[in-house]
């Protein structure tokens, strides 16, 4: 029997076996699905080319086919270990515009303001250049400087000023919009993810246990009360019991499914599988949005870019030697060093697309390693507020099997506007000065793609994820919502889903770190929940001993 079942081991799981156990009168369980982080290319910045990869600490998903993307199935890499995709992502720290947070509010959750959130924001980092106003230090997660800055980077950067859009130091700070590095989620070199932060230096708690390998297979209720979860480790089929809460943190894709596989859900999308309904819940795994993206991908004249080809042979021991004796260079490089907010136009409030700048030549999430054999530079573009909405559904009942993910990517029209006015942009800033002496020959789109209807077909055509699925557990107080703002299940008692499903709104930036704040806010939530329970109990307890 424990107190609290936490069900993942991602991002927000790992911030919230930290945050419950600290108690040592509460007995609390993360069970994981995947195996622990102790792989060394889990922790070596550049192994997350090979996380790519890997079946066996990667989810390696894919959608249903696309109908505005020639019909493709679109690869959705999600990690499968202690830290979730923190474990494998590109480490970068961004937050989202202060608006994004405030939008939540609008929507009636009017506990998730940015001005509420940024003092959780301010102590879940331990940020490397300094604390300000918008910026904390001492906190668990270490936010750093980036260690590797190619000098194709600096070309970038350097291009982009020149086209008009203003350099940004701090794209958490005071304001998002310009072109900069990212900061980090390393230290010293080495990936820093969750567990890193918030798991690893509380696992030695006699009151935390950490199952990995284990595989959920249904929540348990009694009534509309959750008590417990049933997983599968191994050859067996194991229960395990709660006297509190069962706590989903398995992601937008997994902690829907999970409902649904338990009985909460669409009614007729659970008993079309023959799953007994437990309580009618509409919008679990709907509302699902994504960022896509789209990469402009150029030859360089020059050998500056990181390359897999010959030229990697020859680097090699100079990486080698920077890396073990002054953590730097290469071998720390997140693969997406500088980039930015900007606006695709004056008329936009605020930036309406990201830029992920990469120092080498990229097709297919990096899977395509002979693409990267040549020198080259890759410009990520992404449309950050997408209107078009997705949903998450079960393609059978058996627990094991992958969930269907429809994300409808440009099922609305805006969408691809967006995407070919930032296309546009993103060229005209490798058509700047700036790149004159690296400039090789265009190979995505090419030079013969040129007006909007040709431009908007290369984008069918190679659009992908730039993974931050998002919103199938919403929250708020609409007839499709999910959750509270406690991030309890509606119309069921001790259970909770805390990850970044709840979001209501995709926010404007990379989703990890505000993923973190979700679990940190959830932690308050229920500890403040026990407090005044508690000592609701100890007046009680004092009146009928008087």
């Amino acid at each position: 029997m424990y107190d609290y079942i936490i069900v993942g081991g991602g991002s927000a799981g790992c911030v919230l076996a930290n945050r419950l156990s600290k108690n040592p009168n509460t007995k609390v369980c993360l069970v994981e699905a995947g195996p622990a982080d102790k792989h060394p290319l889990i922790h070596l910045p550049v192994g997350m080319v090979w996380m790519m990869l890997s079946k066996r600490l990667n989810w390696q998903y894919f959608t249903e086919p696309q109908s505005q993307l020639k019909n493709r199935k679109l690869f959705w890499p999600r990690g499968k270990t202690l830290g979730g995709s923190s474990s494998s992502n590109a480490m970068i720290y961004t937050r989202g515009h202060a608006t994004d947070y405030d939008e939540w509010a609008k929507l009636g959750n009017t506990e998730w303001n940015y001005k509420k959130l940024l003092p959780i924001f301010l102590r879940n980092e331990n940020r490397e250049r300094g604390h300000n106003p918008f910026r904390g230090t001492g906190g668990p997660l270490q936010v750093s400087e980036n260690r590797s800055k190619n000098t194709m980077c600096d070309v970038f950067i350097n291009a982009a000023q020149e086209k008009g859009f203003p350099v940004n130091h701090d794209f958490s700070g005071a304001s998002q919009e310009g072109v900069g590095y990212y900061e980090l989620t390393q230290k010293n070199g080495y990936r820093f993810s969750a567990a890193k932060a918030y798991l690893r230096p509380v696992m030695d708690r006699s009151n935390l246990t950490v199952i990995t390998k284990a595989r959920t297979t249904k929540v348990r209720f009694d009534g509309k009360r959750a008590v417990g979860i049933t997983y599968q480790h191994g050859n067996k089929t194991i229960d395990i019991d709660c006297s509190q809460e069962v706590i989903l943190s398995s992601g937008a894709i997994n902690s829907p499914q999970l409902l649904m596989l338990s009985g909460v859900g669409p009614k007729n999308e659970i008993e079309k599988h023959g799953i007994n309904l437990i309580h009618e819940l509409p919008g679990v795994g709907q509302n699902l949005q994504d960022h896509l993206d789209v990469l402009i991908v150029q030859r360089s004249k020059t050998m500056h870019p990181i390359t897999l080809g010959p030229m990697a042979l020859v680097k090699s021991p100079i990486d080698i030697f920077n890396f073990f004796f002054k953590r730097r260079g290469a071998y720390t490089t997140n693969g997406a060093e500088a980039g930015g907010f900007v606006k695709t136009s004056a008329d936009e409030a605020i930036p309406d697309i990201q830029f992920h700048y990469t120092p080498a030549l990229l097709d297919n999430h990096a899977r395509n390693l002979k693409f990267m054999m040549r020198h080259g530079y890759s410009l990520h573009v992404c449309n950050l507020r997408p209107k078009s909405r997705g949903y998450i559904g079960l393609r059978n009942a058996d627990p094991t099997s992958h969930a269907v993910i429809q994300p409808n990517y440009l099922s609305h029209p805006d969408d691809i506007q967006v995407m070919v006015k930032g296309v546009k942009t993103a060229r005209s800033i490798l058509a700047a000065s700036a790149y004159d002496n690296y400039r090789g020959k265009e190979i995505f789109p090419g030079n013969n793609i040129q007006t909007d209807k040709d431009i908007e077909g290369f984008i069918r055509q190679k659009a992908e994820t730039i993974y931050h699925p998002v919103g199938t557990c919403k929250m708020g107080h609409d007839d499709m919502a999910v959750v509270d703002q406690q991030l309890r299940v509606h119309g069921l008692e001790g259970i909770r889903v805390i990850d970044a499903s709840i979001m209501p709104t995709l926010i404007g930036g990379n989703t990890n770190a505000p993923t973190m704040v979700i679990a940190e806010k959830a932690a308050d939530f229920i500890l403040n929940e026990n407090q005044t329970t508690q000592e609701g109990e100890s007046t009680l307890d004092k009146a009928i001993g008087e």
